[in-house]
């Protein structure tokens, strides 16, 4: 059905305003009376499958990725998908409209999109009053039907980089409170750059003020690490010896976990025609094609970390199986974004049911 209706429908309009348009659908969806809850009953049932990462109990180990929801508008509406976590952003410090549209494309023979939005949000202050209207309204459910809510930021595209320390460090002062863990984005290609915020010498002192930053403004964290716990998330276009490097400063520095990867600027990734129009337009690419570098950085970070860091899997996850794949590999949880296009608004629940199923079926024949 939802195959019909997206060929129908969406596939005709652009893929910004068919995003806007089914996320505003769902929040009304959701926000009516009874409706809500007949939507959590038909989209979440059985989606229950409790793991402790970060200190905190995630309802299970599938979440929504950054990008969805820019401004933590509709958190309560689209846990009612059935996601474990939902992370809200990127958000940054000061409100800005992004890059000029139109700025997202889908690449739908590769089960792809392409993307050049900008961090377009409405800025920190705002971000964190969205959310913690939302936390209000999730307070009312069930506990079971709580999602955890991660927040994503990232450098305004006006601030010099010189300045990005501050810059983050402003940001966290607004969401850590409302925050159960914190992202620094650092790795997405759409902010001229940002990427260079991933050496080393850059990273290191932004970890430090968005942690203290943090510590300023909470008192007592839901986690039970004592902290708001705080990821950084990485592009996959890093050599591998630059990803051994974070790896060695995260561990060195604190950091509670790495979110691996973010879009890539890879164009070899996609096949045909796509290809050919990729390499045409500025942005990154995610969805199906970065399934297998994904896969070898969450394999690499893990080698290299041990268990001393949770690790978040993103890219190109599009069933049940690639979630065993990846928590095989090292991975705790996994996020995913470009599938739900895809796949509609059934997709989440019915995948986290099936990997409950393999999780069942593997133990009752003892792991054979």
């Amino acid at each position: 059905m939802y195959s019909l209706i997206f060929k129908l429908f969406f596939a005709p309009m652009d893929a910004e305003r068919a995003h806007h348009v089914s996320f505003t659908a769902l929040r009304i969806l959701d926000s009516v009376p009874g409706l809500g809850r007949l939507l959590r009953v038909v989209l979440a049932h059985g989606t229950r499958d409790e793991v402790d990462v970060l200190g905190l109990r995630f309802p299970n180990r599938l979440g929504l990725a950054a990008g969805f929801d820019k401004n933590g508008e509709g958190i309560r509406a689209l846990s009612a998908l059935g996601f474990g976590h939902i992370e809200v952003g990127t958000i940054t410090a000061h409100a800005q409209p992004g890059n000029d549209k139109p700025r997202l494309f889908r690449l739908r023979d590769n089960l792809a999109l392409l993307n050049r939005m900008g961090f377009n949000n409405q800025g920190a202050r705002q971000a964190a009053f969205n959310i913690e209207q939302q936390r209000r309204s999730i307070a009312f459910l069930p506990d079971a039907q709580r999602p955890i809510i991660g927040i994503n930021i990232g450098k305004t595209k006006v601030v010099d980089a010189a300045d990005a320390v501050e810059d983050y460090a402003s940001s966290a002062r607004f969401c850590a409170p409302l925050a159960d863990y914190l992202v620094i984005n650092v790795s997405s290609p759409n902010t001229p750059g940002l990427r260079d915020l991933q050496s080393v010498s850059s990273l290191e002192p932004i970890i430090d003020a968005v942690r203290s930053a943090a510590a300023e403004v909470v008192a007592t964290p839901r986690s039970t690490l004592g902290h708001v716990p705080l990821l950084v998330k990485i592009a996959p276009d890093l050599n591998d010896a630059d990803v051994v490097e974070i790896c060695d400063l995260a561990v060195r520095s604190g950091v509670d976990g790495l979110i691996t990867t973010n879009t890539t600027i890879d164009r070899d990734v996609l096949s045909g025609q796509e290809a050919d129009f990729a390499r045409g337009e500025a942005g990154g690419i995610s969805g199906r094609p970065l399934a297998r570098r994904s896969m070898e950085v969450l394999r690499l970070v893990r080698s290299t970390v041990g268990q001393n860091l949770s690790i978040i899997s993103v890219g190109g996850i599009a069933d049940a199986n690639d979630i065993s794949a990846r928590l095989a590999a090292g991975a705790d949880l996994v996020q995913s974004y470009s599938e739900m296009i895809y796949s509609g608004p059934f997709w989440p629940g019915r995948t986290i049911r099936a990997r409950c199923a393999r999780t069942l079926l593997t133990r009752g024949t003892g792991g054979a």
